[in-house]
């Protein structure tokens, strides 16, 4: 054998991933996956069509009637089941996971059906009735601070939870003595993350011990664990978390699954048996947590030659209908890097915290990033344009000094180690910047629209848990206690033949931590990669874990992989002196390599690895006294760099910062608005390398992600907050054709702060990229202000300006229903081969109604005017049972009739008007004409209006269909009164 020192290392290389197996030939293991109890139930859930009501009456007596159906739990069991879920700041005001009082966002949960199949389950839930009276609703976050706005927790007594201000160093007299003060206004969107697979929970409830266990696609962090432990009014260790092998993606927005553990853990105990429950896509985004969205105001105090001294923040965070752990986390991670990349000394920050009729926020892929750089970089490449300068020049001339690191910043980050001026240096000659000028020039001269857009910006990682603490004031923090660190486990292990294992509580959605965990392992016990085997789902009953645990902020690579090697450490320590006793050598003379181990003065002399490590449990009398154990190493590890806020609220919110330097240039058709990004270098400083290929990997998703947020991806809601973006038809995101080629850098400086020097990449252009693109194209299209996400109608509104007013306007219709719904407008004619009278007899005759309505269960004549109707419809993939409320009025008969209807079920609810006129057109036929005007709202709202309008067209056919073969025979075509019951009613 020989000893050779300097032998490659297995970090710091691309080797296989062994998770890829199992997830491309489809034997990964995800929830959906793994047997459950032969009597588990599955859960379907009822949710609110309406972003703002009060709950008068829940009526469950149908569904419980309904086939294979064993419970139908309410807000009224879960209040007397469980206690409020803590809320981040101290606010008289409760969170529950369920409806209990009044709905306050569209899709929130009020009823939960538990059956023997979920088919069964969804078909009961269409049965649940849910009398609403509907308040109106608050969507914007600056309207929801106005004096009428609607107060959504009437405990709370407005929709401010929580007001901080914060001073850093002397901002007022830098603004004084500035020769300049530059601002930007920005309103940053709502978007969310869509990973592949959706929530799940399975629960189970032992009356004996009064105890949960439960599975859930869960990824962190842990701290909630807490949270659904003490709303299920149980002890830590009376409530087991465990997560699948496998998560279908996350990127964050897997946090937000907690509330269902609660509520499925509440389900199982009323029914008395296990309870299953997966998320649909449609519930997914109409009703899971996304992005917050923010409202900022940033200015500057910046001297002639663009640097700046002074930053002054106003962010105005719209955290959703309720404040849930961990937020406000969104606006606080950042707390500690609002000066970005860049050398500040002055700071105010100005912090509300306002609650609107949308979904709860949680944590998404950049998490608090992009939210931060929009406005800091729009600010840089505004400051560039203000005073003629070189953007490239305004940023060089505000970065952290190279000679800084460990550089303090004004709110209190320590950035803990970097080369900003180098690294941007770099990627503008390694990236072609001259050349991309020159590309620009070009296309100007021959008319084209193009446009070149930078950013900089710190990507921190590694979150300091007492960062959201900053929220309250330094009196109410020392009240309450200090919290603080990032703390990570990993366990190191041998088993009586000498095979290592490894145990991490980090929960994998695709970073390959099998892979990099024996990687790390490997390299410190001189072994290969496949000797190691690495446990990567959580068992809070069985495992090392702590409330920092998860899988979150970029923590893997620097806290994790970190753990792992100093158990690896631990155990190659205690390995040394048993190896040392059986070789006749000193400690320090022992080497490990190629799975051996040997003296390092005489090679020849070595034993194999597995029979040193083997010796703790074949024979243990012979461990040198030195040695207590050397089975297992279990680390807890936390940096101390992470301590809690000071008294001058200054935070180190993260222990390690990443550098990226971005730029690109974008083309623009000044025809259609389409962007086309002709070339994008992104350079980032992530610290060491652990494994090249998985690093581009994670550049590569964060683009992607990024793309989206920029070009595409918006949650979108009417002024009643109703959803409209509820299916991919409407909510788009990126696909190989709009996502291209990176150009991918790197420039490296080891973080002195974690045990492998790394630091986290995997969230970076999720905070760069989209202020990127957008300085591109506000520089294409010479714009000061430009508003994600940046899509082709809202470019060529920027590119053309206010459109003139016409002389002679068309008159505007206005929708039917409440403002905010979804509109449906239209006319059209048809012709059936009946007389007028009979036509008239037959849309007056529930009997003929109900035989030619589709999906009709019956129609109940009230009066000769007034008709009510229950009926089945779907589009796409809504479906669902609606009554319906049918009035007519203005009757000329046989000539005209004006139908005004109402109508309401689980899936949606809606209102309209229309007329109907009949005209003989000879031999016993008769041309109906229609028009009408409808708003729906609540889920089906959220199906895009394409697939809306063609189900409509579907309806309408079989409708007339049915007539004409009613009449004797016609032209089908389309007509009013399905569309008013069917569209109407949410069915199309």
């Amino acid at each position: 054998m020989t000893i050779n020192p300097s032998a490659d290392r297995w970090v710091g290389r691309s080797v296989p991933r062994v998770e890829d197996a199992a997830l491309l030939t489809g034997r990964a293991r995800f929830i959906d996956d793994l047997p459950t109890a032969t009597n588990t139930l599955d859960a379907a859930i009822v949710r609110s069509p309406h972003a703002h009501a009060e709950i008068r009456r829940v009526d469950v007596d149908a569904a419980l009637a309904s086939e294979g159906v064993v419970a139908v739990v309410t807000g009224d069991d879960v209040k007397r089941l469980t206690r409020s879920m803590t809320v981040g700041v101290k606010a008289n005001v409760e969170c529950w996971p369920i409806a209990t009082d009044r709905v306050r966002y569209v899709g929130e949960p009020v009823a939960i059906v538990l059956a023997t199949d979920r088919y069964l389950a969804e078909d009961a839930a269409e049965r649940v009735g849910v009398d609403y009276d509907i308040l109106p609703a608050v969507v914007d976050p600056v309207a929801a601070l106005g004096d009428e706005a609607p107060v959504l927790h009437p405990s709370l007594g407005s929709n401010l939870i929580n007001e901080r201000r914060f001073s850093y160093g002397d901002p007022d007299n830098a603004f004084a003595a500035a020769p300049h003060r530059i601002g930007v206004d920005i309103a940053y969107p709502r978007n969310s993350c869509t990973p592949i697979e959706t929530y799940g929970v399975v629960a189970h409830y032992d009356p004996g011990e009064d105890a949960y266990e439960i599975l859930a696609n869960f990824q962190g962090p842990f701290s909630i664990h807490a949270v659904v432990a003490r709303a299920l009014k149980v002890p830590g260790n009376r409530m087991r978390l465990k997560t699948p092998p496998s998560s279908g993606g996350s990127y964050g927005i897997k946090q937000g699954v907690f509330p269902y553990m609660i509520l499925m853990g509440v389900a199982a105990r009323i029914a008395g048996r296990p309870v299953k429950w997966i998320e649909d896509r449609i519930e997914h985004l109409a009703a899971s947590v996304s992005a917050t969205n923010r409202a900022t105001k940033l200015e500057a105090a910046v001297e002639a030659d663009g640097r700046i001294t002074a930053l002054a923040w106003d962010q105005i965070e719209d955290c959703g209908a309720h404040l849930r752990a961990p937020e406000p986390a969104t606006l606080y991670r950042m707390h500690g890097n609002m000066t970005g990349a860049y050398a500040i000394a002055n700071v105010s920050i100005r912090n509300r915290i306002v609650l609107t009729n949308k979904t709860p926020t949680g944590l998404n892929r950049g998490f608090g990033g992009p939210q931060v750089y929009y406005p800091l970089e729009r600010l840089m490449q505004t400051i560039a344009r203000t005073l003629k300068l070189d953007p490239i020049e305004v940023i060089r001339r505000n970065l952290v000094p190279s000679d800084a690191f460990p550089y303090r910043t004004a709110t209190g980050a320590l950035l803990d180690s970097g080369d900003y001026g180098t690294a941007l240096g770099r990627a503008i000659a390694e990236g072609g910047y001259a050349a991309l000028v020159e590309r620009r020039k070009t296309a100007r001269a021959e008319g084209r629209v193009y446009g070149i857009g930078l950013a900089a910006a710190v990507e921190p990682s590694v979150s300091n848990m007492g960062y959201i603490t900053t929220v309250l004031t330094p009196e109410e923090r020392e009240k309450a206690g200090p919290k603080n660190g990032a703390q990570a486990t990993a366990t190191v292990a041998v088993d009586p033949l000498g095979s290592v294992s490894v145990k991490v509580a980090s929960v994998p959605q695709g970073q390959g931590h099998r892979t990099v965990l024996a990687q790390v392992v490997a390299d410190a016990l001189g072994l290969d990669p496949g000797s190691v085997s690495v446990i990567a789902d959580v068992d809070t009953g069985r495992d090392a874990w702590s409330i920092a645990s998860g899988n979150y902020s970029s923590r893997f690579a620097p806290a994790v992989a970190g753990a792992a090697k100093l158990a690896a450490d631990r155990l190659r320590e205690k390995l040394k002196h048993v190896a040392a006793g059986q070789l006749n050598t000193v400690p320090d003379d022992i080497a490990f390599e190629g799975g051996r181990i040997a003296s390092r003065a005489n090679p020849d002399n070595s034993v194999s690895f597995s029979r040193v490590a083997a010796a703790a449990h074949w024979a243990p009398g012979t461990l040198p006294e030195v040695v207590d154990q050397t089975i297992r190493e279990t680390v807890f590890w936390t940096p101390d760099e992470l301590a809690a806020p000071n008294a001058d609220d200054e935070i180190n919110s993260s222990l390690c910062h990443g550098f990226i330097f971005d730029f690109c240039g974008v083309e623009i058709d000044a025809s259609t608005g389409e962007t086309r990004i002709d070339r994008y270098v992104t350079m980032h400083d992530c610290g060491t390398i652990l494994h090249p290929a998985m690093v581009e990997g994670q550049v590569r998703g964060g683009f992607a992600h990024a793309v989206g947020a920029a070009l595409l991806e918006e949650y979108a809601y009417g002024a009643d907050g109703s959803f409209q973006s509820g299916t991919l038809a409407d909510y788009l995101i990126p696909t190989v054709m709009e996502v291209p080629e990176p150009v991918i850098l790197h420039h490296e400086t080891p973080s002195p702060f974690t045990p492998l020097g790394a630091k986290g990449v995997g969230e970076g252009n999720c905070m760069s990229t989209p202020v990127c693109i957008a300085n591109a194209i506000a520089d294409a299209i010479d714009a000061e202000s430009v508003t994600l996400p940046l899509t082709p109608s809202k470019i060529l509104g920027l590119i053309a300006g206010e459109e003139p007013q016409a002389k002679n306007p068309p008159r505007k219709i206005e929708p039917a229903g409440p403002s905010g719904q979804r509109k449906l407008t239209g006319e059209g004619a048809a012709e059936v081969a009946a007389t007028r009278e009979e036509v008239w007899k037959m849309l007056l005759d529930p009997q003929t109604l109900d035989a030619i309505i589709p999906g009709s269960h019956g129609v109940r004549r009230i009066s000769d005017t007034h008709f009510a109707a229950d009926v089945t419809l779907g589009v796409g993939p809504v479906k669902g049972r609606y009554k319906a409320d049918i009035e007519l009025f203005d009757l000329d008969e046989p000539n005209a009739v004006t139908l005004r209807g109402k109508t309401v079920g689980a899936l949606g609810f809606g209102e309209g008007e229309g007329r109907i006129t009949l005209t003989d057109i000879g031999s016993g036929r008769t041309r109906i004409a229609y028009t009408y005007e409808a708003g729906v709202g609540g889920k089906v709202a959220s199906v895009g209006g394409r697939l809306l309008d063609g189900a409509a067209r579907v309806v309408i056919g079989q409708f007339f269909k049915a007539l004409a073969n009613h009449a004797g025979g016609g032209a089908s075509g389309a007509g009013f009164l399905a569309r008013l019951k069917a569209l109407v009613g949410g069915g199309s």
